[in-house]
């Protein structure tokens, strides 16, 4: 990923995305906002504790990079519901009435947004049908594959062919520290593969392979690599802190004119 500052807001952007001009993303950290302390600065979720004030303030300053675009969140649940923007335009930034943990639009002008602090944020674009997809995707959502249900979401309802789809995976919790002591209960044994010490998990390398066992290209995916709570000074981080404040990772299609 790279990084690049916008009024004091600083923002991180995949590779593999930035080169197509129509696509608004980016990732935002936990710096250059007005929140206090534990949702110190640049908290962007209104359910976690942060006065609502502060959150809108941090939630302004961010959506204002992406002009013409109406911001887009869900009820995430750790589930594997896939959410179809494709009726009439979702204006405000309000959550969807549906519990969901994915969004998937042909729509310009949506700002799909997806909330984390570990978890990670999965954005997907088919620049050949234009159409984008966020996922929200903990450890519950590894396990229930949300990522080849959306992947196939795009496939059926909108006629994307996986091979062509690009892939960023964001910040988030690292094999570093990615531990389940209680991994014989909460994981199936079918995914122990990707055990990397006595009791720490690779999830980074199962989502890059759900990608690939949904269709796309291992050239078109690009992991961010950055452990949230190794780097909490940069990202907030759940299992470092528990009460503490969420990022978000956007993408959208500008508007047309």
């Amino acid at each position: 990923m790279k990084i690049a500052h916008n009024n004091g807001i600083p923002l991180y952007f995949f590779h593999n995305l930035s080169v197509f001009p129509q696509l608004y993303h980016g990732v935002t950290t936990r710096q250059g906002g007005v929140s206090a302390p534990p949702f110190d600065s640049l908290n962007m979720a209104r359910h976690v504790g942060d006065a609502d004030r502060q959150v809108a303030v941090n939630r302004q300053r961010v959506w204002s990079r992406f002009s013409g675009t109406d911001p887009v969140c869900i009820h995430q649940v750790h589930g594997n519901t896939v959410v179809v923007l494709d009726g009439a335009a979702v204006k405000g930034a309000a959550p969807l009435p549906a519990e969901a943990d994915a969004m998937v639009t042909d729509r310009p002008g949506q700002l799909l947004t997806i909330l984390v602090a570990d978890c990670q944020a999965v954005m997907l674009f088919d620049p050949s049908r234009a159409v984008i997809a966020n996922i929200h995707s903990g450890w519950r959502g590894s396990i229930a594959n949300i990522i080849g249900r959306t992947v196939a979401v795009m496939r059926d309802r909108f006629g994307c062919d996986p091979t062509g789809i690009q892939a960023g995976i964001g910040p988030s919790l690292g094999p570093c520290c990615a531990e389940f002591v209680n991994y014989k209960e909460e994981i199936p044994a079918a995914l122990w593969s990707y055990r990397v010490s006595e009791n720490h998990f690779d999830f980074w390398a199962l989502s890059r392979d759900q990608l690939v066992r949904a269709g796309l290209s291992e050239d078109h995916i690009e992991t961010a690599r950055m452990c949230t709570r190794c780097r909490s000074d940069l990202f907030f981080s759940y299992r470092a802190s528990r009460r503490t404040g969420r990022m978000a990772a956007v993408i959208g299609m500008m508007p047309r004119q």
